[in-house]
């Protein structure tokens, strides 16, 4: 376990924090941030991730990549993405996933710490692209739980892959419960 690790599984603890692991993570997956309810999801993230000693990388949206504070989002790990036109971001983010040893991809699906009427479809579409498992996370605020809660291989049948996640998340919590999304494709 490397310093920064324990460092961040010290400040998890300190916090009042429990951390939960996986018995056995895929080297690379979409990871499945849910629910993100409030700003305080995203320094926990990165708190869990370093935990986890995963190599985490995620994606953003692209105003957040501006300066002053685009390149210290860069050296956290983060992606922009344009949410407002198609730029192949997908297979872009699916190659680079299948061409690495290493490789979790940290996705908030809701897209925003909003109400949205559902999930945006792109953590779905990279892990097919890129034949990778999706890893549930979560910051379930109520418990005081923060880590991963179940890893699968996509089996193709989205119907059935988004049951098993909605299983996953039942009785998880974000800070602002009234915000997180209902657990359905857009």
């Amino acid at each position: 376990m490397s310093l920064l690790s324990r460092a961040a599984r010290h400040i998890l603890r300190l916090k009042g924090w429990t951390l939960l692991e996986l018995p056995q993570k895929p080297a690379r997956a979409v990871v499945v941030a849910y629910p993100h309810t409030s700003n305080w999801d995203f320094p926990y993230a990165l708190l869990g991730l370093a935990a986890l000693s995963l190599d985490g990388r995620w994606v953003g949206k692209d105003s957040l990549f501006r300066w002053p504070l685009g390149p210290m989002m860069r050296w956290l790990g983060g992606i922009p993405v344009n949410r407002r036109e198609s730029t192949g971001f997908v297979e872009r983010i699916a190659g680079a996933i299948r061409g690495s040893e290493r490789f979790h991809l940290l996705i908030a699906p809701e897209g925003t710490r909003g109400l949205a009427e559902g999930w945006k479809s792109g953590f779905y579409r990279i892990a097919h692209a890129a034949s990778v498992p999706l890893i549930m996370a979560v910051v379930d605020y109520p418990r005081r739980e923060i880590g991963l809660i179940d890893s699968f291989d996509l089996s193709g049948d989205i119907e059935a892959d988004m049951a098993r996640v909605v299983a996953c998340y039942a009785g998880r919590q974000g800070c602002r419960a009234e915000l997180a999304s209902p657990i359905k494709l857009l």
